[in-house]
């Protein structure tokens, strides 16, 4: 032991103490963030290969003519917006309900709320499909043109038989992720994948069928993917101990799906409605074709970048939802920080490779050097919508894992509605600042979402959410008793 006079710390039980109590939250750290890598890894590639599933129908309809590929991808934008975001946001409710009783070893009960999901999501999938049907109409009553309408009408008939497997699809995904079980998920993505580009293929070309076997081909490919997930449910040892087969008490669940899943839907719609309605703002500008080229490869890059943050969100809801139905209050605060550093860190190299590559990078996607030179300027702008879109991502994953999907959706409304649309129509219009205008509008909603998410998540009494949570499992315990 040195003294004070030789300038050396003098080792006290206090200060070994203390080191130990640093070492120990070190540990802990280290410890979380590998549980968290081993979700947001695999959830990462997920995500690419089912992005890239519609982008590779695209592609080969683009080869078919301008006309198929005009039609396709108002189709494609059509689709998502009014049915696939609606059925993946209600299936978000199972991040919350599977998650929690999973955490809560109540582990029968993932199955009746998996099974109770899919019949509601199945049922709704009726609605969606009539309006489907009269799309074409829909696109000519707002001033599209005829001929894409028709073509885009046509497209959307042809996807229909997606939606039903995708209504199958999507709880299984969230049964499957509330148990870490997410190497499936991954081997089911990249097999429908390899599955998906021969057929596609097939059908557009060496069948003749242009567009409509490119939408057909979507849908296989989704019943594939589902079956494939079904079937290791179904007979995977990782799945005894929350396998259940089906029973009158799916229906008792639906109730309060519902209750959670309509808010989550409007949570995840209100934010990609809100760029849809940017695009389209984009679109009656005067030189309509550049700045709508502009805006949608700016977003195009963002999404690209999306993957990352929404990984790193399923990692954050799974967890949360986990230790919440634990009972663990330290576990849940100590989950939160490592994905917000995660994400931080993850994002800061994104946004700085692409401020590095920001002179070369419009020519990944267009040769016009006005474009190029306008994306050029828009990089900065673009790097911050991400390092926003990263922070809101993880928080929203925080909130689904808690059960704050009804705050989500108020949240968002209030964001985009209220703050990020009107503040895109000023600065784009009034102010004369064109697409800079738009995407500030953007950045001001998410820099609200966020800032909303933080505040709610800072000031959270986890030990209020742990009590609640556990009333909740006790509850269902006593139902399923019962």
């Amino acid at each position: 032991m040195a003294d004070e006079e030789g300038g050396m710390a003098v080792k006290t039980p206090e200060n070994e103490g203390k080191q130990m109590v640093a070492k120990s939250t070190w540990n802990e750290f280290v410890a979380e963030t590998k549980k968290i890598s081993l979700i947001f890894i695999p959830m990462l590639l997920v995500s690419t290969s089912q992005y890239l599933l519609t982008s590779v129908s695209t592609m080969m309809v683009g080869h078919v003519g301008k006309l198929y590929l005009s039609g396709a991808v108002i189709s494609v934008s059509f689709t998502n917006v009014t049915g696939f975001s609606v059925l993946y946001g209600v299936a978000s409710a199972l991040e919350t309900l599977c998650g929690q009783a999973y955490g809560a070893k109540q582990h029968k009960k993932l199955s009746a709320y998996t099974y109770g999901a899919m019949i509601s999501l199945l049922l709704l999938c009726i609605p969606i499909a009539i309006l489907w049907i009269f799309m074409e109409k829909l696109l000519i009553l707002i001033h599209q043109d005829p001929l894409i309408a028709h073509e885009a009408g046509k497209f959307s008939i042809r996807t229909i038989p997606a939606l039903f497997p995708y209504a199958i699809l999507q709880p299984l995904v969230r049964y499957l992720q509330s148990q870490s079980l997410v190497l499936p998920l991954l081997a089911s993505s990249v097999a429908t994948l390899a599955f998906h580009i021969p057929v596609c293929w097939a059908f557009v070309f060496k069948f003749h069928m242009g567009s409509n076997g490119a939408a057909l081909a979507i849908g296989l490919s989704y019943w594939f993917n589902a079956i494939f997930l079904g079937l290791y449910a179904m007979y995977s040892p990782k799945c005894a101990e929350t396998r259940a087969p089906f029973t009158m008490e799916a229906f008792s669940t639906i109730k309060v799906f519902l209750r959670i899943g309509i808010p989550s839907a409007l949570m995840v719609c209100l934010e990609w409605w809100a760029c849809e309605i940017i695009i389209f703002l984009a679109g009656v500008m005067k030189n309509p074709q550049l700045e709508t080229s502009v805006l949608s490869i700016s977003i195009t890059i963002a999404v690209l970048h999306s993957f990352a943050p929404y990984s790193l969100s399923v990692a954050a809801s799974v967890r949360v939802s986990n230790e919440l139905g634990a009972g663990n209050e330290k576990a849940v605060r100590r989950t939160v920080w490592v994905v917000l550093v995660l994400g931080i860190i993850e994002v800061s190299i994104a946004a700085a490779v692409l401020l590095s590559l920001r002179h070369d990078l419009g020519r990944a996607f267009v040769s016009d050097n006005q474009i190029v030179d306008y994306l050029r300027r828009m990089t900065p702008f673009i790097c911050l919508k991400m390092f926003l879109d990263s922070i809101q991502a993880i928080l929203s994953g925080v909130a689904r894992g808690t059960g704050w999907q009804g705050l989500g959706a108020y949240v968002n409304l209030g964001a985009y509605y209220l703050v990020g649309i009107p503040v895109a129509l000023l600065l784009g219009f009034l102010v004369h600042l064109r697409t800079k205008g738009l995407w500030i509008g953007l950045l001001s909603g998410a820099l609200v979402q966020g800032v909303l998410l933080a505040i709610i998540t800072s000031l959270t009494d986890w030990k209020k959410q742990v009590r609640e949570t556990r009333e909740r499992v006790v509850e269902m315990k006593v139902s399923n008793e019962n």
